[in-house]
């Protein structure tokens, strides 16, 4: 019994002098935990390199989802000097959630790719506290924080550039040489065959209006909207102008066209003696057919409702941009009545015409109407060209449409590829 309580008591001694060496040794082993711990939630796989295809001023990372992420981590974006060494005085220029922000959220195509989709990645652009220079080399590091602890991943150097090509953009540049060289094709093959054009209802009454005007000895109005040169449906305009003059010189027929823009008033000066001079009639020819009324919106409708009231022509034409004047003009015109023909793109105005006119040239016939008048091999081929372009556009829609749809409804990935091929990437 002497022995066994000797026993017992020399254990408990034991014991109470291992306490204070398991104590240190525990206090002694906590920051290595713990140091071991923050350097495990780091990113270690990191890249840093020149944005490709930009014109410079930014830098990608990207990097590796850390195996330590959890809901409430954060990642963190840091740029210095690359001679710094501290990251932890560098700028912070991004600050996300770690599920966000991945490869596969930026618009690039699969062409460009270079990193897996699952992979992080951040654009690195000038903010406040630094500026991205070209040619000047940036230390980059990425933090991972999580409650008050942060880690940095080690440090990356890299420099920005400008690209001189944006290969993301290769497959817009290989559809528009296609399509260059469909119209091409179309203009060649319209030289050698006869194409045939739709009827477009509005161009074939020219001929009927200028006959009438004629027949009762009454002038042709002209306008050619309240746009200038810079815009297509003026250029349009213009161009059917020279049809309406040719044939108006060899009717002998008064033309009147009233302009808001002293430089389309030039053109057409010049379009329109070319047109007389091409008619044989050079000397019914008259400077003052084409002049300048005003700028101004409603004064110049006034005006030239005052000319319709006055001269009562017996053909009015509307052609190119119209706005608010629109009704006042055409409504003026049909009480005088004079038959009237209108074309614009200006769909918000495209319910007054057909309202008022006798015929109507909608959007696109508008541009159609000077291959469709002429009968000229290029104008003719670049039209089908263009149509044929249109179609094949429609059909990439349909397609696309379908396949987009199965890759949603699959997770298939192989849409992707499909889709890249047409999608305009900056």
């Amino acid at each position: 019994m002497k022995r066994e309580a000797y026993l017992v008591k020399r254990r408990y001694d034991l014991s109470v002098c291992l306490w204070p060496f398991m104590i240190v040794c525990v206090l002694n082993l906590l920051p290595s935990y713990t140091l071991a711990q923050t350097s495990s939630l780091a990113p270690q796989e990191i890249r840093v390199f020149d944005t490709p295809n930009d014109g410079g001023g930014s830098l990608t990372v990207q990097w590796a989802p850390a195996p330590g992420d959890r809901p409430d981590t954060r990642y963190q974006v840091l740029v210095g000097e690359a001679i710094a060494t501290d990251p932890a005085t560098f700028t912070i220029v991004a600050e996300f959630p770690a599920d966000t922000k991945y490869v596969k959220d930026v618009k690039t195509a699969w062409w460009t790719r270079r990193s897996d989709k699952t992979w992080h990645q951040a654009i690195i652009k000038s903010a406040k506290g630094i500026e991205l220079k070209d040619d000047t080399a940036y230390a980059v590091a990425v933090a991972t924080v999580q409650e008050d602890r942060r880690a940095f991943s080690p440090l990356q150097v890299a420099t920005p550039a400008a690209d001189w090509f944006n290969w993301n953009q290769l497959n817009n540049l290989i559809i528009a040489v296609s399509f260059g060289g469909l119209v091409f094709y179309a203009i060649s093959h319209a030289k050698r065959n006869h194409i045939f054009l739709r009827r477009i209802p509005g161009l074939d009454a020219v001929d009927e209006a200028i006959g009438r005007a004629t027949e009762l000895g009454k002038p042709i109005l002209y306008l050619t909207g309240a746009h200038d040169l810079h815009d297509p449906s003026t250029i349009a305009a213009a161009v059917i102008l020279g049809k309406v003059a040719k044939r108006a010189a060899l009717y002998e027929t008064e033309l009147i066209v009233p302009h808001r823009e002293p430089i389309t008033m030039a053109v057409c000066q010049e379009i329109t003696k070319q047109a007389y001079l091409e008619a044989g009639k050079p000397d019914l020819f008259k400077e003052d057919a084409n002049f300048f009324i005003t700028s101004d919106q409603f004064s110049y409708t006034a005006a030239v409702d005052g000319i319709m009231l006055r001269k009562k022509p017996a053909a009015n034409f509307f052609m190119g941009h119209y706005f608010a004047e629109s009704l006042l003009l055409t409504e003026t015109g049909a009480s005088t009545g004079a038959i009237q023909i209108a074309g614009t793109d200006a769909d918000h105005q495209l319910p007054f015409f057909v309202t008022t006119c006798d015929y109507t040239l909608i959007g696109e016939e508008l541009y159609a109407a000077s291959a469709y008048l002429s009968r000229e091999p290029v104008q003719i081929g670049t039209l089908r060209g263009q149509d044929i372009g249109k179609a094949v556009v429609l059909s990439v829609l349909a397609v696309g449409t379908v396949v987009a749809t199965i890759g949603v409804v699959t997770g298939a990935q192989w849409p992707q590829i499909f889709l890249d091929l047409f999608r305009d990437l900056k």
